[in-house]
């Protein structure tokens, strides 16, 4: 799954392999450029089966985290 740009923010998944055939995410939400760069990576707890349902979840959460950073007026028409 592919980077997501809303509005100031990047919000990109990460998957990552386990050993036990499980796959976990993160997510970095990247927002600024140059040296005012900021980058929150959050590491999720959940595990999926496959790295699909892994980024898709990874994205959601992103997501999510800045919806609730803006309140409900991100979005809104």
């Amino acid at each position: 799954m592919r980077p997501l740009t809303i509005g100031k923010y990047l919000v990109s998944p990460l998957v990552k392999a386990l050993d036990n055939g499980w796959f976990a995410s993160s997510v970095s939400i990247r927002s600024g450029s140059g040296s005012a760069t900021t980058d929150r990576v959050l590491r999720l707890t959940r595990m999926f089966q496959n790295p699909k349902a892994a980024a898709h979840y990874a994205h959601a959460e992103g997501l999510r985290w800045i919806g609730d950073m803006h309140g409900p007026a991100l979005g809104a028409t």
